[in-house]
């Protein structure tokens, strides 16, 4: 397995990814990334010079991603880790927590000085990393994502 920047030939794949993920935990599909456009065009989506999605991949298989992007209609000190999914295959083996690391150092090195996120309160072991790794809950939301049907909000200092 191997992290490494999105390419266009991987936009499928991760959009496959994220969408069956919606279908099989029985999540939103409205409200949330299932039906952002981003999710049918990744690659494209995360070409701006402060934003950036990386896949694991084995084989030239996609097997998960996540991305680092301004937060939209926010601070431009504030980025939001976004469209965090994974494949049955590799969930609960440690590759998000890796991701996860590499978002995050991504973010600092683009000059973002804090990390926003949103996620859906049935996602109990995303919330549960994303504690360990400092994020601190929200009383309400940040920015402008759309993503109305997610009631977890949460901020870390980089």
């Amino acid at each position: 397995m191997r992290i490494r920047e999105i390419k266009f030939e991987d936009n499928l794949q991760i959009e496959s990814i994220i969408k069956s993920t919606f279908i099989e935990l029985g999540l939103p599909l409205t409200g949330t990334a299932y039906e952002d456009i981003e999710t049918t065009r990744m690659f494209e989506s995360y070409q701006d010079k402060n934003a950036v999605y990386f896949v694991i991949e084995e084989g030239g298989i996609v097997k998960g991603g996540a991305g680092i992007k301004a937060l939209l209609s926010g601070s431009l000190a504030i980025c939001e880790l976004q469209k965090m999914y994974f494949s049955l295959e590799i969930r609960g083996k440690g590759y998000a927590k890796q991701l996860l690391q590499v978002c995050l150092e991504a973010a600092k090195t683009m000059g973002y000085e804090q990390c926003y996120l949103e996620t859906l309160s049935k996602l109990e072991t995303a919330q549960k990393l994303y504690k360990q790794n400092h994020f601190e809950p929200l009383e309400s939301p940040m920015g402008n994502t759309g993503h109305n049907s997610c009631g977890i909000w949460m901020l870390k200092t980089l």
